[in-house]
């Protein structure tokens, strides 16, 4: 009996139950890759005709040798590579892939894709809020995370306080490395899928950790989930915890069918370990094409035998190209054919069930309100401890404090104390000009990964992300120029004056959303930290040089950058405030009203931030293509 989780009406799981035996099926899956040289294009099989099916309340192991195709099959069976160069069939309950599927299949990849300053119930909660169905109430969204705090042993007790200690990360310390993949698996069993899929789970974790791990993924599975995952290389203990196997070698197919039934058929074709051995090392061997400690099949003995002597390596055995192909050609003829008649079975699927599955409109967990309100709340908690670190507080204050010395009560009366002033407002332009720039070029490309992970998973509107992403940083932003101006305008004895200050105040807050936007225009386009801080570096300093102070009067065929610079209308705006009463030139500049300044930074405020989302538009478009 085959048992498939919906949401009912009501906000409460219900269970259709259809009578059938099989639910995930794939069917001849053929996949290429077009390699681009200086000349030519090559195409290159990755995957050569699998066909397997997985059943609920099984796990299916994807097992290999680096290189043989296994998270190439995890992604196209998670649906996360749909490309014109797929062949074959992949279906879910008879239906093939489509939108409304995305979201109701948990995929964890192989890297533990999580931001570190949150907490382990921090991070399940969220992704509560967003997968969920909007049916649901919030309450019943943080129960249900909590559900799984308990289910996967992360809650805090009286050994470890893991529920409410950070993820952490490279320089956070946080969670262990078997906590924080159970919270990425935490993050995908949350919406309580019928299909889960993990790339190679027990990466970097020690045996104990992960025994427990794979008994986690059983557990999922004796619940009437379906779980597929890779596996690298398993210990014996390990391999014993799966039902099903996959092997491949080379991208085709070595064998499938039950896990505990492998060594029984390999040792049919004249493949046994001649020593005691764990299974999967057995398998991975022969996978391999390496014979040693195994026996030779006599099929292949004569054909060898047969073949010009340098086809035998030094120890006598066949080399590995012989081995894979002998065991694929045994696959073929034995056992291929009987497992594709049994997949071409129909699966008996009421109406409701196939329209839900084949439905290609897109559900989504939240509203694009609630997603704004959620993802702004999260990305304050994450980056405010990277805003409000020492070292950046100090970075700030200690030149404010330089500046206000080398400054100190300087004289706007006099031309020359003017001419200071005007060096003082001139670096104020561009350090809050340089500063957020250099901020805001790591901000996608640092969260790329994080991005696709979510966006695959259909968790929130892109637009949602990129507006919560660029206001939740303002709040930030601008607390520190404000203690940076508190401490450089009354020691540097500008104007003394409520308007005054407020005004000086409002055009730097002016100069740091734009040349923030710019940094995030870059950091979306390039998606590289080094060629984005390259680029960066030379934008900056053109804009710095064209801003109005080294040079008065720039050459008519390139005076256009100065307009482009928001050094240049800063400066300019903030000698109009200090200076619009007094004087009606300062420096070349007239003290007018500034409007025209105010509308160049603004048109860049949104310009820029326009250019970032059409860019990562273009990126995720790519990337789901």
């Amino acid at each position: 009996m085959f048992i498939y989780y919906v949401f009912s009406s009501f906000g409460q799981m219900r269970t259709c139950k259809v009578t059938s035996t099989k639910e995930r099926r794939f069917t001849d899956v053929t996949y290429k890759v077009i390699i681009k040289g200086m000349t030519s294009c090559e195409e290159r099989d990755i995957l050569n005709g699998i066909t397997g099916a997985v059943n609920p309340g099984e796990v299916l192991a994807l097992m290999g040798p680096s290189g043989s195709g296994k998270t190439t099959l995890l992604n196209l069976l998670g649906g996360r590579l749909i490309q014109s160069t797929v062949g074959g069939s992949i279906t879910y309950n008879d239906q093939p892939y489509s939108k409304f599927l995305k979201s109701r299949i948990g995929f964890v990849t192989q890297d533990d894709v999580l931001f570190p300053h949150l907490t382990v119930e921090e991070t399940l909660m969220y992704a509560a809020r967003l997968r969920l169905p909007k049916v649901l109430t919030r309450q019943q969204k943080e129960k249900r995370a909590v559900d799984v705090i308990y289910e996967l042993g992360l809650e805090s007790n009286m050994i470890c306080r893991c529920q409410d200690t950070m993820i952490g990360g490279s320089f956070v310390r946080g969670v262990s490395g078997g906590e924080r993949k159970r919270v990425c698996i935490g993050n995908e069993i949350i919406i309580n899928p019928s299909l889960l899929f993990l790339d190679e789970p027990t990466s970097g974790l020690d045996s104990t950790t992960a025994l427990r791990t794979i008994q986690t993924l059983q557990d999922i599975a004796e619940v009437g989930k379906t779980v597929i995952t890779t596996i690298h290389q398993p210990s014996s203990r390990l391999f014993h915890k799966f039902d099903k196997l996959i092997l491949l070698g080379k991208g085709s197919l070595l064998y499938f069918g039950k896990a505990s039934e492998a060594i029984v058929y390999f040792s049919s074709i004249g493949c046994s370990p001649l020593i005691a051995m764990n299974p999967a090392e057995f398998l991975l061997d022969l996978a391999n094409g390496n014979l040693t400690d195994i026996s030779v099949p006599s099929e292949l003995e004569d054909k060898v035998q047969m073949e010009n002597s340098e086809t035998e390596t030094g120890n006598g055995k066949p080399p590995p190209a012989v081995v894979h192909e002998y065991l694929v050609e045994a696959y073929e003829s034995r056992v291929a054919d009987t497992e594709k008649k049994k997949l071409m079975a129909p699966l008996p699927l009421d109406d409701e069930l196939k329209s839900k599955v084949s439905s290609s409109k897109r559900q989504w967990g939240a509203s694009w309100w609630q997603q704004y309100c959620i993802l702004f709340c999260r990305g304050i908690k994450e980056r405010k401890h990277d805003y409000f670190s020492w070292l950046r507080i100090t970075q700030v204050l200690s030149t404010a404090i330089i500046l206000g010395l080398l400054w100190w009560q300087s004289d706007s009366k006099t031309i020359r104390g003017r001419q200071d002033q005007a060096g003082l407002l001139f670096f104020i332009a561009v350090f809050w000009g340089f500063f957020p720039v250099f901020t805001a070029i790591f901000t996608f490309p640092q969260e790329r990964a994080m991005l696709g992970k979510e966006r695959a998973a259909d968790m929130y509107r892109l637009s949602a992300y990129f507006l919560a992403r660029t206001t939740s940083d303002l709040p930030l932003d601008l607390i520190l120029p404000v203690l940076f101006l508190l401490v450089v305008y009354f020691m540097a004895g500008l104007r003394l004056s409520a308007s005054h200050f407020f005004l000086s105040m409002l055009t730097v807050f002016l100069c740091i959303v734009a040349a923030q936007g710019l940094g995030l225009a870059i950091g979306a386009t390039l998606m590289d930290l080094k060629r984005a801080t390259t680029l960066a570096s030379v934008t900056v300093m053109t804009f710095m040089l064209a801003g109005g102070y080294f040079v008065k009067k720039v050459p008519v065929f390139i005076s256009w950058i100065r307009y482009m610079s928001f050094n240049y209308h800063t400066y300019k705006l903030l000698l109009k405030v200090q200076y619009q009463d007094i004087m009606p030139t300062v420096n070349g500049i007239k003290t007018d009203s500034g409007l025209k300044e105010v509308g160049a930074l603004v048109a860049m405020i949104f310009g820029y931030r326009f250019l970032a989302y059409l860019s990562l538009r273009k990126m995720q478009l790519h990337c789901e293509a």
